[in-house]
């Protein structure tokens, strides 16, 4: 299914709106490119630098993306009235699909079956022949060659007006404005639109993305994160079809959430330079949230974690929360024997001379442990510190956080070489620990030294591997699981005297989980 023009990819969208117009073979009818700058809707965004627009405005450097590692996703495009379609061709990023449909729709809602592809390898994807009519077209990817999601530089829509029905789009809504928020939700209301036959419905786009529809002046967007802010526009929509502009854009935040205690963000496996803009818009909701805290668990920096690799991509975007960061190493941190990670971070990594420490948040005892010696057999004088630490606190609460899961739905799944540290936790009735090394989020239930579920006994844990870098989808939940997705984000947790909370928040704002408040023992 591959384009053979080569010439035509490379002019792109723009030139080829001046190109003389071609025959399409069907009825040969004059073809002409119809999908520039026409409105689109998406199932989903990765954010808002990549809303469906950019795969219309005839710039082969700008793109729409998907959510990652989510099937089925999609994209469509309002031609701007009654259309017969030729041909489709599609500029496909590093994410493409590999099986797809095309589908078009008289009235965007409806939609028939035009052409299925399967076993695509990205790039160019030329689809002519298609002799499909209708207003909106729309490319339904089932199937991501990569463990990304679905994104594309361009989307091209070619064929031939076929005129007839209405066409007139609804005015663009006014006066948008927040009416209420919550910790989790935002309300909203407009002024009303006009069309010259009758406005049926309103869309409602939340940083670029269509989040949900009303049949009147007003929408609640709930399911948010707390304290945190977002771009809102609305658009109109007749009984034909036509959707009309975007109104003016207004930001709008939710409320802070529960209680007012400490703010601390935590995750780990964050910056790689294959795929930067990841750690960078992770870096991004540090920066929304402002916490007092970042704990990190480990694999800060890939590919060794040398100085050069640090001083090339951590330090741009989490590098900025340097003096309020409490890390630890992961196993790619030890690939270089620890000594990027203690160059970059300093003092602050080996705060008692070792890579491992303890400190004090007000009712809480945190310890940050280097959890690769024991993935080699090794406990030595680590193991005794934790001990004598544990048993000297006289805090209420005690968190500890490193790399390694013990016990883990992911790809490693349970780690027994990591049995020493859990077990010197259930011993003294530890709260919560957080870890990474697997790319990919869950919450458990508090568990044994077994593994068991022991709400009275047991230690509360969640994994946190979303910093940065590619997810892992091989999530299998064992015992005591309570969420588990594979999603790119951070954890905000909020310490409240002696309970605790937390929330997942993706990298569009969106809240994925949330957890607690707990109290502790």
């Amino acid at each position: 299914m591959k384009g053979t023009t080569k010439a035509v990819v490379v002019l792109g969208a723009a030139a080829l709106v001046a190109q003389p117009l071609l025959t399409s073979g069907v009825g040969e009818a004059a073809e002409s490119l119809l999908s520039h700058n026409k409105l689109t809707t998406t199932s989903s965004v990765e954010n808002a630098s990549f809303a469906g627009n950019f795969a219309v405005d005839g710039d082969a450097t700008t793109r729409w993306a998907s959510l990652e590692a989510a099937d089925p996703q999609w994209i469509s495009v309002d031609l701007g009235g009654p259309a017969l379609i030729s041909r489709v061709k599609l500029n496909w990023e590093a994410a493409y699909a590999t099986d797809y449909t095309v589908e078009t729709s008289d009235d965007g809602q409806n939609w028939k079956h035009a052409r299925a592809v399967t076993g695509g390898d990205g790039a160019i994807d030329e689809i002519a022949g298609l002799n499909a009519a209708g207003r909106y077209l729309r490319v339904h990817g089932t199937k991501r060659g990569t463990a990304y999601g679905y994104s594309l530089w361009e989307l091209e829509v070619y064929g031939s007006r076929t005129g007839g029905g209405d066409v007139e789009a609804p005015t663009a809504p006014t006066g948008l404005r927040s009416t209420g928020s919550t910790a989790d939700s935002i309300t909203l209301a407009w002024q009303p639109s006009t069309d010259n036959v009758g406005v049926s419905g309103y869309e409602i786009l939340r940083n670029g993305n269509v989040v949900g529809t009303s049949a009147t002046t007003s929408y609640t967007d709930g399911g948010l994160a707390s304290g945190t802010s977002f771009t809102y526009t609305v658009r109109a929509r007749d009984a034909a079809g036509n959707l009309s502009p975007a109104s003016a854009a207004v930001q709008a935040s939710t409320g802070p959430g529960s209680g007012t205690g400490t703010v601390l963000v935590v995750a780990g496996d964050i910056a790689k330079r294959q795929i930067p803009s990841e750690h960078n818009k992770t870096a991004k909701l540090v920066e929304g949230i402002k916490p007092q805290y970042v704990l990190t668990v480990g694999d800060n920096q890939y590919d060794n974690g040398t100085i050069s690799e640090f001083r090339t991509y951590y330090d741009k975007t989490w590098g900025k929360f340097k003096n309020i960061t409490k890390p630890t190493p992961g196993n790619h941190e030890w690939y270089d024997k620890l000594n990027g990670y203690k160059q970059y971070f300093g003092s602050i990594a080996t705060p008692q001379g070792k890579p491992y420490y303890s400190f004090d948040v007000g009712d809480w005892h945190f310890v940050a442990l280097d959890s690769d010696p024991l993935t080699d057999g090794i406990t030595g004088d680590q193991l005794t510190w934790l001990k004598n630490d544990l048993a000297t606190t006289k805090k209420a609460c005690i968190g500890g956080y490193w790399h390694h899961p013990r016990f883990n739905s992911g790809q490693y799944g349970d780690l027994r070489s990591i049995a020493p540290f859990w077990d010197e936790m259930v011993k003294a009735r530890a709260d919560v620990v957080f870890s990474g090394h697997d790319h990919h989020y869950e919450r458990l239930k508090p568990l044994n030294s077994s593994g068991r579920v022991d709400e009275a006994n047991g230690v509360r844990s969640a994994v946190v591997g979303i910093g940065g870098d590619s997810l892992y989808t091989q999530i299998k939940p064992r015992e005591g699981v309570e969420a588990s997705f594979a999603k790119h984000g951070v954890m905000k947790l909020v310490l409240n005297g002696r309970s605790y909370s937390w929330e997942i928040i993706g990298t569009d704002g969106k809240l994925l989980d949330k957890a607690g408040p707990y109290t502790c023992r």
